[in-house]
């Protein structure tokens, strides 16, 4: 591993750092925030899975979380959404290939030597962390936007246990029903829809719901309210009785301004179950 930067922010180090991943045969880069706490022992962790078009600099730049998450003595860790480099396949479609992982293990060529998102934010980078930096396996939350929204409900209701709560920002709730999912599981995982329920929020939420508290906050004035699908998994959570709440936040749309309007809230939502 190698540093790429460090920065003093809020009393804690703001880094940037890069590994070699055996999962993605790729160098990967993620950054990683650490509360001044960390210097007196691990910390618990919340990790932040940002969504199409997005390197691990998006959120880290733009969500605000540095400051709630110094006063509440938690680590922030910002994986990219996807491999990058030479070698690594790609697609003209914003959508799909580079920055569009959604955080699926791909099966299908040209995405199976390297597109492997799910292994590698659940086994290999959780690794490198318990590994390099103190932060506490043992207290553990998730939250992403849109497609990182997807990543974290999916990877939260697959893997009971190891996150004590979860949240999203405008997530992708549908997808196999969405022009954000179909194709892309087409692409990376086959034309077999049977594997595609594996990775879709509101089919989880139908088939086991999560183990903990849930947050997911949605804009009503955002653009793409077609592909998201938030009807669908608040449908789901109420049938399931899902412990937690769904909130329509009145005029916000689908940008950054949306998710650190309510940050802090998440950041606080997080902080509860962590210190728990």
């Amino acid at each position: 591993m190698r540093t790429i930067s460090e920065n003093r922010a809020f009393g804690g180090v703001q880094g940037v750092y890069a590994h070699a991943s055996a999962v993605c045969g790729a160098e990967m880069t993620f950054g990683l925030f650490l509360p001044e706490q960390a210097e007196e022992g691990p910390v618990p962790l919340l990790w932040f899975l940002s969504g199409l078009t997005c390197t691990h600099e998006n959120a880290m730049v733009k969500a605000g979380a540095q400051r709630w998450a110094s006063e509440m003595g938690i680590a922030v860790v910002f994986p990219d959404t996807s491999p990058r480099g030479e070698g690594v396949a790609n697609d003209p479609a914003f959508d799909l290939g580079q920055g569009a992982g959604f955080y699926v293990n791909a099966v299908r060529d040209p995405w199976a030597s390297h597109f492997r998102m799910w292994d590698y934010v659940t086994e290999e980078l959780p690794r490198v962390l318990f590994n390099a930096f103190p932060v506490a396996e043992a207290a553990q939350a998730i939250t992403g936007h849109s497609m990182g929204g997807h990543g974290a409900l999916t990877i939260a209701m697959s893997l009971p246990g190891r996150f004590r709560s979860v949240s999203a920002f405008a997530p992708i709730c549908n997808p196999v029903a969405s022009d954000w999912g179909r194709p892309q599981f087409l692409a990376y995982l086959g034309p077999d829809e049977a594997t595609w329920a594996a990775h879709d929020a509101t089919l989880l939420m139908r088939k086991r719901g999560f183990d903990g508290p849930m947050l997911v906050d949605q804009g009503t004035a955002d653009q793409f309210l077609d592909k998201l699908r938030p009807e669908a998994l608040a449908e789901a959570m109420a049938v399931a009785r899902q412990g937690g709440a769904f909130r329509m936040q009145k005029g916000y749309d689908h940008s950054y301004f949306f998710v650190a309007t309510f940050m802090e809230e998440h950041m606080a939502f997080h902080a509860a179950a962590l210190h728990a």
